[in-house]
C-alpha cells in the first residue's frame, strides 16, 4: 500500500529528529489510511437508510478506493517539483473538506459519494508524501526504523478501522464517521513548522495522462455495478486514448517502457487478481454477517478485529521469511492459507459468527503474506530507475483492483447470480449465495497462484541475481 521508492534521499537536507517527527507522521498516517475500511461494516446501514442494493451501496467504498489510488501517484510526482510542506497542508485540508461536505449533506446519497470522493483525493496526499518525507528529511540510520513503524501503523489502522466504525454507527449514526478526519487538523501547525521550505523545480505531471486513466477505469468499475454498454464504452475509449497519449508525451503518467516487461506485467496480472479477491471478500462479509445472522455494525467490527490485527504481527514475520526462504515459498504459504479460509468461511455460515472470525485470522496472516512477497517480486523484475514509477503503478492497480472487487461483488449479489445450492454443508437457503461466492474467490486466488509461479516459479534465482 505504502511504497518509500518514489522518494530520493538528499544529503543536502538537514535530518528531522526521530522523537519528535514520528508521533506526528503516525498519527497522520493512522487517520488517512483508517477511512479506507472505516466504512466498511456500516455498509448495510447506509444501503438501509437509502434504500441502495449492494452494487449501489458499494460506491461509499469504490470512490474513495480511486481518488486515493489515482491521488496517490499524482501527489508522488508532485512532490519532485513542489515543496513537501505546501502539498501536505492542502491535502489535509482538501480531505476535511470532503469530511465537513460529508456530515452536512448526508441526507443525499450522491453528495456522500462527492463527499467520499474529495476524502480520497485528500487522504492520498498524506502517505505518498510521508514516505517522502522520511526518505529525504531522515538520517540513513533512522530511516529503517520509520519505515517499519509506519508499516505497522498503516496495518493497525487497517485492523482497528471496522472496530470504530462499527462502534460510531451503532452508537450514533454512519454519518458521524465523516468527523474523524478533522482530528488530523491539529497537525497542520507542526508539518509547517518542521519541513523545510523547498524552492518549485523543474519538471510538470501529467494531468492528461492521469484524467483520463481515471475516468476511464471509473467507466469500466460503472459498467460491472450498472452493465450498460455505453459505460464500458466510454471506458474502453478512454484508456486506448491513455495508450495513444502516455507514447506521444516527454513525462507520461505511466512510462510505456515499463510495460514492456513481461515479469513485471505479470505481477500487476497477480495483484489485480489477488486484491480483487480479498477486496470483494471484505465488502461482502458485513453484509453476510448482517444478512444471515443479523448482527450489528459493532458486532461486526468485533468479528473482523482478530484477524485484521493479526496482520500486524504477521507482516514483519512474512517480511522475514521471503529474506530466509525466498519470495516464491511466502507466497505458496498465503495462497494455502487464503484458500484454507475460504473453505472454511463457505461452510461454517450456519455455524456461530466467531468460528468464522478465526476463519478470517488465516485470511489476514495469508494476504499479508502474499502481499510483502508480490511486492519484493515485482520490484525485483525493474531497473533501479524505474523503481518508483514502477512501484507507484503496482500500488495503483492494489487500489483499482479493490474498486473493481467490490463493484463486482455488489453486482453478483444485486442479480443473485450464485443462490443455488453447491457446498453440502451449508443448509440454509439464503447462504448459498454466500457461500458459493467465497468458493469462486477460491477459484480466483487458485488462478492468481498459476499465474504468478508460471511466471516467476523459474527465475526466481535469475531476479535475484540482477538485483
Amino acid at each position: 500500500m505504502l511504497d518509500a521508492s518514489n522518494a530520493s534521499p538528499n544529503a543536502n537536507h538537514s535530518s528531522l529528529d526521530l522523537r519528535k517527527t514520528a508521533p506526528w507522521i503516525i498519527f497522520i498516517i493512522f487517520f488517512a489510511v483508517l477511512n479506507e475500511t472505516v466504512f466498511n461494516v456500516s455498509t448495510p446501514n447506509i444501503a438501509l437508510q437509502y434504500g441502495l442494493t449492494p452494487s449501489g451501496v458499494s460506491w461509499v467504498l469504490t470512490t474513495f478506493i480511486i481518488f486515493f489510488g489515482i491521488g496517490s501517484v499524482i501527489y508522488g510526482k508532485l512532490s519532485d517539483i513542489y515543496s513537501l510542506k505546501r502539498l501536505i497542508v492542502i491535502g489535509i485540508v482538501v480531505y476535511n473538506v470532503g469530511s465537513i461536505l460529508g456530515i452536512l449533506c448526508q441526507a443525499w446519497y450522491p453528495m456522500v459519494i462527492m463527499a467520499r470522493a474529495i476524502q480520497g483525493a485528500g487522504a492520498s496526499a498524506i502517505p505518498a508524501l510521508i514516505m517522502v518525507v522520511v526518505a529525504r528529511y531522515f538520517s540513513a540510520e533512522d530511516r529503517g526504523k520509520v519505515f517499519g513503524i509506519l508499516n505497522s501503523a498503516v496495518a493497525f489502522a487497517v485492523g482497528v478501522g471496522p472496530v470504530i466504525g462499527g462502534f460510531i454507527s451503532s452508537a450514533y449514526h454512519w454519518s458521524f464517521l465523516f468527523l474523524i478526519p478533522l482530528i488530523t487538523l491539529i497537525s497542520i501547525p507542526f508539518f509547517r513548522k518542521v519541513l523545510p521550505d523547498e524552492e518549485v523545480r523543474s519538471g510538470k505531471v501529467d494531468i492528461p495522462g492521469a484524467c483520463l486513466i481515471g475516468f476511464g477505469l471509473a467507466s469500466l468499475i460503472l459498467f460491472f455495478t450498472i452493465p450498460h454498454w455505453y459505460y464500458l464504452t466510454a471506458s474502453l475509449v478512454l484508456l486506448a486514448w491513455f495508450i495513444l497519449h502516455i507514447r506521444r508525451v516527454d513525462q507520461p503518467f505511466i512510462e510505456p517502457d515499463l510495460l514492456k516487461n513481461k515479469l513485471f506485467r505479470s505481477g500487476l496480472i497477480v495483484g489485480f487478481i489477488l486484491f480483487c479477491t480479498v477486496m470483494g471478500i471484505m465488502f461482502i462479509i458485513p453484509l453476510m454477517l448482517s444478512g444471515l445472522k443479523g448482527m450489528s455494525a459493532s458486532a461486526i467490527g468485533w468479528i473482523l478485529f482478530p484477524g485484521a490485527i493479526s496482520a500486524v504481527v504477521f507482516g514483519p514475520i512474512g517480511g522475514g521469511l521471503a529474506d530466509k526462504r525466498g519470495n516464491n515459498f511466502v507466497v505458496a504459504i498465503g495462497i494455502l492459507l487464503l484458500t484454507i479460509s475460504l473453505l472454511l468461511i463457505s461452510s461454517l455460515l450456519g455455524f456461530n459468527a466467531w468460528l468464522m472470525s478465526a476463519a478470517l485470522v488465516l485470511m489476514y496472516i495469508g494476504f499479508s503474506f502474499i502481499q510483502t512477497a508480490l511486492a519484493n517480486s515485482v520490484s525485483l523484475t525493474l531497473e533501479m530507475n524505474q523503481t518508483g514509477v514502477g512501484m507507484g503503478l503496482f500500488n495503483l492497480v492494489g487500489f483499482i483492483s479493490g474498486a473493481v472487487g467490490t463493484a463486482l461483488v455488489g453486482r453478483v449479489l444485486d442479480e443473485k447470480l450464485l443462490n443455488f445450492p453447491i457446498n453440502p454443508l451449508v443448509q440454509q437457503t439464503e447462504a448459498h449465495l454466500y457461500s458459493n461466492l467465497l468458493l469462486v474467490f477460491v477459484v480466483a486466488i487458485i488462478v492468481g497462484a498459476i499465474v504468478f509461479y508460471k511466471s516467476y516459479g523459474m527465475v526466481k534465482f535469475k531476479v535475484k541475481a540482477s538485483s
